[in-house]
C-alpha cells in the first residue's frame, strides 16, 4: 500500500497540501475549498454503503476483474452444464406426470390402490397419447416452419430452448439432485416467507417433522433487523431454543451474533413463547457509543447505571445498590472500562463514599483518586495489606450500620436496609459505599502470613474472606462491592464468594469452564458462553443481572456492548464528581486530603465473620472431606448442587485420584453413577452426591450437630 492509500485508511496522518500562496486572495479560498471538497468525497467513497467494496480499494478490484475473466472463460462450459441439469429436470418432472405419481401417492396413502389401479392406469395411458401429440405437432410445426423460413428458425428455438433449460438447471442449495459444493453462499429469506422459519426450527431439531409453529406477531422491522414471536408447540420450551441458539442460527443462514432469541416473561407470555430478532449485519460491527454520563451533570445511584446497548440498540442499564458485582474477561477485552462505567454512575452522586483499590497499578484508575475517600494503586504485599485494613474497617461499619438501624423507627428505616433518606442524611453518616477492587486476583493469591486472633492464615485467605462476608450482609447496608478480574477460575476466585455476587459480567474468556466461573454453573448448558464471543467485538459480555434489567424485563442473561469511555471521558466525570463532592461537601479522605488510618477492631470483625483455621477447628472433619466441603460451600447446603462429579473434585484440590477415592470411602462417601450435561452432551460419570457429603459430614461431627448449622457458620 502506497503513502496515499495508508493516509485514506486512516493508519497514517494525512499530511497537509499546502496552498497556493501566489496570486490574489481569492485564489487561495478557491484551492482550500477545492482540496476540503476532494476530501470530503474520497471520506463519502470509502465510508459509503452504496459503493460496491470492489471499488473502493485497488486489490479487490483487480481480484474482481480477474474473476471476471475467469468467469468469461468458463461461461461456455458453465451454460452446458446448467442445460445438461434442466434436461434432467425436465425429464425427471415428465416422468413424474406420465406415471401419475401424485395421484399414485395420494391413494397409496388412503390405502385405495387397489380401488384407484383402473383410474391410475386410464390416465397414464391418457398422458402418454398426450405426450405422443405434443411432439407430434411440435416436429411438424418444426419442419413447416423451417420450409417456409430457413433453418435460422431452428436455431432460433433451439437456442430460447437452451436459455429454458439453463435456467431450469441453475445451481440452488437444497434442491434434490442438485447439491452444489460451490453454489454461492445460503441468504436469511425467513423474513419473506414464515414456512421458511418453520424449516428452519425443524432443521435445528427445535421442533418435530408434524409440528409447526404459531405467530404470535409477524414479522416486523425493528431498528436494523426483523423481529418476530412464535409460540412453541405443547410441551416444547423456550429454554431449549436459546440453548440451540447457534444450530437455529446455521439453519437461518446468519452468525449467531446476528441472531437474539427471548423467553417472553410476564402476563403477556409462557415458557413456550419466544421472541426472535435477526441482525441485517453484525450488531456489533460498529464504532461504540460514548457512555450517557457525559451528558448529565450529576446522577442518583440509585438509579441504575446506563451500562451498554443490546443487539438491538436498546439500553442496558445496571442496578447497583442492594447488589454487587462480577466483572471477568481475558486481558485487553474491556474489564475495566466495564467497572469503571458502573464507578461513574456513583462518582457523579455526590452522596457516594468510594473506595477504590487498583492492582493493576496503571493509570486506568488514576483520575478516580480525586474524589476516592480510600485510593490506592499497586500489587506489591503492603498494598495487599493496606486493603485488609480497608474492608476490616467497612466490615466494622456494617456492623454498626445494623445496630443503629435497630434504633430508628419504622418512618424512617421500614426494614433492615438503608433507604435512599438514609444515604443522603448527615446526621445518620450511612451514605452509599461503593468499593471498586481491579485486578482481585493479585490480592485473593497474596500468601503474606497473618495472624487474627491467635489464628495463622494467609492475606489471600483473609481478604476471600472479608470480601465475602461483605458481599453476603453490606448491600443491605449500602455496600457496593464491584470485583473485577483477568483470571476467572476456580482457584482464583473461591466458590463462597462467587456464590454470593449478585451481578455477573463475562466478557470474552478461553473456554466454557472460565465463563461458568462468572456467570455461574451451567450457564454454558442454558445458551450463554462468554466463550463464543469474538476477539474482534471489545466491550461485548454477557451481562447476568441482579433483578430486571431496562432492555429486556426479566432476563437470565444477555448480551450487551458496553459504552465506551476513554480516559478523557473518565477524568471529566472525576472533574465533575469532585466538584459535586465540593459543592454538597462531602469530600473525605484522600480525595480531601485527609492520610488518616482507618479505625480497625481486628478482634470483633474475627468474631463477625470468622477464619479459615477457625471453621476448620468447628468443623472437626478429616481430610480429604473437610477440603470439600470448604470448597463446595454454599453449592453443599440443601437447594444447592445435587451432584459433584470425581473428576471435578480431583482437579479442584489436586489430589491423587485413587487416594482421594480410598480416603472418601474411609470416611464413608461412596462414589456412584449420574449423567451431567457438558458441551459435548450428556454423560454418565463418577461422582459423590451432596446429600451423601452432607450426611457424612453430620456423622463426623463432633457432638451431633445438626448439618445445616455447620454449612451456614461455614458459608
Amino acid at each position: 500500500m502506497n503513502w496515499s492509500e495508508e493516509a485514506v485508511n486512516g493508519s497514517l496522518p494525512v499530511p497537509a497540501t499546502p496552498a497556493r500562496l501566489v496570486g490574489a486572495e481569492g485564489e487561495y479560498t478557491e484551492s482550500r475549498s477545492r482540496a476540503s471538497w476532494s476530501r470530503r468525497t474520497a471520506s463519502w467513497w470509502l465510508h459509503s454503503r452504496r459503493v460496491p467494496a470492489v471499488l473502493k480499494s485497488r486489490r479487490l478490484a483487480v481480484q474482481a476483474l480477474k474473476d471476471l475473466l475467469v468467469a468469461c472463460a468458463l461461461s461456455p462450459f458453465r451454460f452446458l452444464g446448467a442445460v445438461v441439469r434442466g434436461l434432467v429436470v425436465a425429464g425427471r418432472w415428465w416422468r413424474s406426470w406420465v406415471r401419475v405419481a401424485d395421484y399414485r401417492a395420494a391413494a397409496e396413502q388412503a390405502e385405495k390402490l387397489a380401488d384407484k389401479f383402473g383410474d391410475i392406469r386410464a390416465l397414464a395411458l391418457f398422458r402418454w397419447k398426450v405426450t405422443g401429440a405434443v411432439v407430434a405437432v411440435i416436429i411438424t410445426a418444426g419442419a413447416v416452419l423451417d420450409l417456409l423460413y430457413g433453418h435460422w428458425v431452428l436455431w432460433i428455438g433451439g437456442s430460447v430452448l437452451a436459455v429454458g433449460l439453463a435456467v431450469l438447471g441453475r445451481r440452488k442449495d437444497g434442491s434434490p439432485g442438485r447439491t452444489a459444493v460451490l453454489s454461492g453462499p445460503r441468504t436469511l429469506t425467513w423474513t419473506m416467507d414464515p414456512q421458511v422459519l418453520v424449516d428452519a426450527f425443524r432443521d435445528a431439531k427445535l421442533i418435530g417433522k408434524d409440528e409447526t409453529l404459531r405467530l404470535v406477531e409477524r414479522a416486523t422491522r425493528q431498528g436494523d433487523g426483523w423481529a418476530v414471536t412464535v409460540d412453541l408447540p405443547a410441551t416444547r420450551k423456550a429454554a431449549d431454543v436459546i440453548k440451540n441458539r447457534e444450530a437455529l442460527a446455521s439453519a437461518l443462514a446468519v452468525d449467531e451474533v446476528q441472531l437474539t432469541v427471548e423467553r417472553v416473561r410476564g402476563n403477556g407470555g409462557h415458557a413456550g413463547r419466544v421472541a426472535l430478532w435477526v441482525a441485517d449485519h453484525d450488531p456489533y460491527g460498529t464504532p461504540p457509543q460514548r457512555t450517557p454520563l457525559l451528558g448529565v451533570e450529576r446522577w442518583d445511584a440509585w438509579r441504575p447505571v446506563p451500562f451498554g446497548r443490546d443487539a438491538r440498540q436498546r439500553r442496558v442499564d445496571l442496578p447497583l445498590v442492594w447488589t454487587s458485582l462480577l466483572v471477568g474477561a481475558i486481558p485487553r477485552q474491556g474489564k475495566t472500562f466495564a467497572a469503571r462505567l458502573a464507578a461513574a454512575g456513583v462518582i457523579l452522586d455526590p452522596f457516594v463514599r468510594l473506595y477504590v483499590a487498583d492492582f493493576k497499578s496503571g493509570k486506568d484508575w488514576y483520575a478516580a483518586g480525586q474524589v476516592a475517600h480510600r485510593f490506592m494503586s499497586g500489587d506489591e504485599p503492603e498494598h495487599v495489606l493496606v486493603l485488609v485494613d480497608w474492608l476490616v474497617e467497612l466490615v466494622a461499619e456494617v456492623q454498626g450500620r445494623y445496630r443503629r438501624m435497630q434504633d430508628l423507627d419504622d418512618t424512617v428505616c421500614p426494614e433492615s436496609k438503608i433507604t435512599p433518606a438514609m444515604s443522603r442524611d448527615p446526621h445518620l453518616n450511612m451514605p452509599v459505599t461503593a468499593i471498586f477492587v481491579d485486578e482481585v486476583q493479585v490480592p485473593l493469591e497474596d500468601r503474606t502470613p497473618l495472624e487474627v486472633q491467635g489464628k495463622r492464615l494467609t492475606a489471600g485467605e483473609y481478604v476471600g474472606e472479608l470480601l465475602t462476608w461483605l458481599a453476603r450482609k453490606g448491600p443491605a447496608a449500602g455496600i457496593v462491592l464491584v470485583l473485577a478480574t483477568q483470571r476467572p477460575d476456580s482457584k482464583t476466585i473461591p466458590s463462597s464468594l462467587r456464590a454470593v455476587m449478585g451481578s455477573r459480567f463475562a466478557l470474552r474468556v478461553m473456554d466454557w469452564r472460565d465463563s461458568n466461573i462468572v456467570l455461574g454453573e451451567q450457564m454454558n448448558t442454558r445458551g450463554y458462553d462468554s466463550s463464543r464471543l469474538l476477539a474482534s467485538h471489545k466491550g461485548v459480555g454477557i451481562l447476568r443481572p441482579d433483578g430486571q434489567i431496562s432492555a429486556g424485563g426479566e432476563l437470565l442473561a444477555i448480551t450487551v456492548r458496553t459504552y465506551y469511555m476513554p480516559n478523557e471521558d473518565w477524568r471529566v466525570i472525576c472533574e465533575r464528581g469532585r466538584a459535586l463532592r465540593e459543592a454538597e461537601r462531602t469530600l473525605s479522605g484522600h480525595a480531601a486530603g485527609q492520610h488518616s488510618s482507618p479505625v480497625l477492631d481486628y478482634a470483633a470483625v474475627a468474631r463477625a465473620i470468622g477464619t479459615v483455621a477457625e471453621r476448620a477447628d468447628r468443623v472437626g472433619l478429616p481430610e480429604p472431606l473437610a477440603s470439600v466441603v470448604e470448597w463446595l460451600g454454599v453449592d453443599l447446603q440443601p437447594g444447592g448442587r445435587e451432584f459433584v462429579p470425581t473428576a471435578e473434585l480431583v482437579a479442584e484440590l489436586e489430589v491423587d485420584p485413587k487416594a482421594f477415592g480410598l480416603q472418601m470411602g474411609e470416611v464413608g462417601c461412596k462414589p456412584t453413577r449420574n449423567r451431567v450435561v457438558t458441551p459435548d452432551g450428556v454423560r454418565q460419570v463418577r461422582g459423590y452426591l451432596t446429600a451423601d457429603l452432607r450426611a457424612a459430614v453430620v456423622r463426623l461431627r463432633e457432638g451431633g450437630a445438626v448439618d445445616g448449622e455447620v454449612i451456614e457458620d461455614d458459608r
